[in-house]
């Protein structure tokens, strides 16, 4: 069997360009192989020496190696070169979807299916990205035609839970999610749809197992290592957190989020939590990333919330009243909306802004002064804290990983460090305020 898989891996590897049926058959036989993670890396490896300037099918070959290595930056850059294909749009589509840029995704499979990609599953790919990208509308009417020509499968039950959770209606999000992996236990997708729905609803240990049925198939779904790594820290079973982390690694060496947070969970087998200090960040924390969506608000709120990127309570109180109603449609009713509904918790738009606001944040939050509760606060990974990539990669570059480390810097010495603008600085701030904390003082 070894010796099987080993030629048909060889077999491919040689060949000019590769299509989607290539990266099918290649999971498949680097699954029966085992150890599917170094055999993919040296896979890849080899591909990159045989292409050191790949364009046309050779580019398309590298690309859709690294993105099966989670590379998906870098294939997009490969695949830009490539032959201007189905498969290469389809593969782009793919890597889009990964880093978020849905709209871009839709684009590249509507690109896919002029090339000749007849899979009618790609409609579901399309609906499933109009549904991420906001446009839920024609998402429910794409999946209302579909039901005709495809039928009640697995990922037709999938799409179908994805919309229900993002309309908000989780009972029937639950039963959708649940009947496609019944109808189909090999999809991975509808698995991490439904560990990652048990995960975000409270159920740990059906999510565990979930992501674990998911990680069973190939290829290795990065989403579904992160998020398991993340439960087990929750439970502080740091080893398991950490073989998971090391399997993203063991495929793509670069990853940043993994690094990032291997190194603190190294840390966390070691370093004193306060337990107090921890349970009242946990509520805080809670509280500031309730969905708007879990209120009742006008279908007009709603929206404008949605437009404005305003997804959760801690987003709220970042935003100035004045920044509301500067927004088309946005009203007196509305505000007056988004205030009764910020009272229910306690806050105020705005809030973490005002400096008198934020020691009352602090306040509600924290009873204990005593100075190891303040050593507690400083010794915060800032894993922990909300940033942006790029200020989270520059106080990387300066090895700032705690809070203490950062409030013994002063805004000169972070606003010299390349691509930290005012942006970032804001943003530091802001994070700093919620804890009471601020730069250093400069000389």
């Amino acid at each position: 069997m070894e010796e099987t898989s080993k030629e048909t891996i060889n077999e491919i590897r040689a060949r000019d360009t590769w299509t989607y049926e290539d990266y099918r058959v290649l999971n498949e036989t680097l699954s029966e192989a085992g150890d599917t993670a170094d055999k993919l890396r040296e896979l890849v490896g080899k591909i990159e020496s045989d292409n050191p300037e790949p364009k046309g099918g050779g580019a398309v070959k590298l690309g859709i190696a690294l993105y099966m290595t989670c590379r998906f930056t870098e294939a997009l850059e490969v695949l830009a070169a490539g032959t201007d294909n189905k498969d290469r749009r389809y593969f782009q589509a793919q890597c889009q979807v990964q880093l978020g840029h849905h709209d871009r995704a839709i684009e590249e499979l509507d690109l896919a299916k002029a090339r000749g990609w007849e899979d009618p599953q790609i409609d579901l790919e399309i609906i499933e990205c109009r549904a991420m990208s906001g446009d839920m509308k024609q998402a429910a009417k794409n999946l209302k035609s579909a039901t005709t020509k495809l039928g009640e499968t697995s990922n037709y039950l999938c799409m179908k839970g994805l919309l229900e959770e993002l309309d908000g209606d989780k009972q029937l999000a639950g039963e959708a999610y649940e009947a496609a992996v019944a109808a189909d236990e090999t999809n991975a997708k509808a698995l991490f749809r439904l560990a990652y729905f048990n995960d975000l609803y409270g159920d740990e240990e059906a999510a565990i197992e979930l992501y674990q049925q998911c990680l069973a198939l190939q290829p290795v779904h990065a989403g579904a290592l992160m998020n398991m790594a993340v439960l087990y820290e929750d439970a502080e079973e740091y080893d398991q957190a950490c073989l998971c982390i090391r399997r993203i690694l063991a495929i793509n060496p670069g990853h940043w989020r993994a690094k990032l947070f291997l190194r603190d969970a190294e840390a966390s087998k070691t370093m004193y939590f306060d337990e107090d200090r921890a349970k009242m960040m946990a509520q805080r924390n809670a509280i500031l990333e309730t969905p708007v969506t879990d209120f009742e608000l006008s279908v007009r709120a709603r929206n404008c919330l949605k437009k404005m990127d305003i997804s959760t309570l801690g987003d709220l109180v970042n935003t100035p009243e004045t920044r509301l109603l500067e927004y088309k449609n946005f009203g007196e009713t509305s505000l007056k909306e988004i205030r009764d509904m910020l009272a229910l918790k306690g806050l105020r738009l705005g809030q973490a802004l005002e400096d008198t606001a934020t020691a009352e944040l602090a306040d509600m939050f924290t009873s204990d002064t005593s100075s190891q509760a303040r050593e507690g606060v400083l010794a915060t990974p800032l894993s922990q804290i909300e940033l942006s990539v790029r200020a989270r990669k520059a106080l990387e570059l300066l090895h700032i990983e705690t809070l203490g480390d950062l409030v013994s810097k002063s805004e000169p010495e972070l606003l010299a460090c390349r691509n930290f603008g005012q942006t970032s600085l804001n943003t530091i701030r802001q994070a700093l305020g919620q804890y009471g904390l601020r730069l250093a003082e400069s000389d």
